[in-house]
């Protein structure tokens, strides 16, 4: 399928790192999603997002098929190209009066790609907005050095480590408002973060975490999933997909997958790249 985003929209991607918004589904099929997410907190003991994070599209069939969208995958090959793995997702959810944020970061610190060229496609299931706590970037930052993470572990902190970038200028920070059913779409340097969430109305969205299937781990040989193309180079495992909504073994999957993520004894990414 023809890429979707016109080439100055491609050569702004390369020089400022994001771009938004696209639009994927609508609204009423957004509210049905975040029915589904509501009705997994008892059965997995409480809030759902604490435990869809990282390889959430595992979970349910319904959350694979959307990382599958077609409108999300030809905003994504316009930057990375016809064959695109899904590397992960996860769920970030901020209740009405929700104090929880997320730091100031950079995703590739993390995530042990070569080469970096991840994008993270965040589809709002509500309206996100300043006042609700929406994703902001700093304009740029993904052609700059990598930078050092302090891992807080902070209960607030909706990220796994509580990885956190200090002295970040808030001032050059740009909103990445989205409608529900809109996605924005940011590279993997990118610093960005989100602030709590004042007011009356929840912020509920999906990161669909994308890559070209030519990348390599360098932190060892692990899985992903082949959304669109081929994968000619096998540099990737593949995944268990669901049968079911919370499909146990899929479960067993994910959560030994965000175990491993969060684990104190795993060094950044970047400084392993480093050494």
């Amino acid at each position: 399928m023809a890429a979707s985003m016109s080439k100055e929209q491609v050569e702004a991607f390369k020089r400022d790192g994001y771009a938004f918004p696209f639009d994927a589904i609508s609204k009423e099929e957004a509210t049905g999603y975040i029915a589904r997410l509501d009705s997994y907190d008892a059965l997995l003991d409480g809030e759902a997002q604490k435990q869809l994070k990282i390889k959430a599209h595992v979970a349910a069939p319904w959350l694979i098929d959307l990382a599958r969208n077609p409108k999300i995958l030809d905003v994504v090959e316009s930057v990375i190209g016809p064959d695109i793995l899904l590397f992960g997702a996860s769920v970030f959810a901020k209740k009405a009066r929700d104090t929880r944020f997320v730091s100031w970061h950079q995703d590739a610190a993390y995530y042990g790609l070569d080469p970096q060229e991840e994008v993270t496609c965040w589809l709002g299931l509500t309206d996100a907005d300043s006042e609700n706590g929406c994703m902001k970037v700093l304009p740029g930052s993904h052609r700059g050095a990598d930078a050092v993470h302090e891992e807080t572990y902070d209960p607030e902190n909706l990220l796994g480590r509580g990885q956190t970038i200090r002295g970040v200028d808030e001032t050059k920070a740009v909103f990445m408002p989205v409608k529900a059913g809109q996605f924005s779409m940011h590279h993997e340097r990118m610093l960005h973060a989100s602030a709590p969430n004042p007011s009356d109305r929840r912020r509920v969205g999906i990161a669909f975490f994308y890559m070209p299937a030519s990348t390599r781990s360098i932190i060892g040989r692990r899985t992903a999933t082949l959304v669109r193309g081929k994968d000619t180079w096998g540099h990737w495992d593949p995944e268990p997909m669901p049968k079911t909504d919370l499909d146990p073994v899929c479960m067993e999957f994910l959560r030994n997958s965000w175990a491993r993520y969060r684990d104190p004894d795993v060094a950044q990414a970047a400084k392993l790249k480093a050494n």
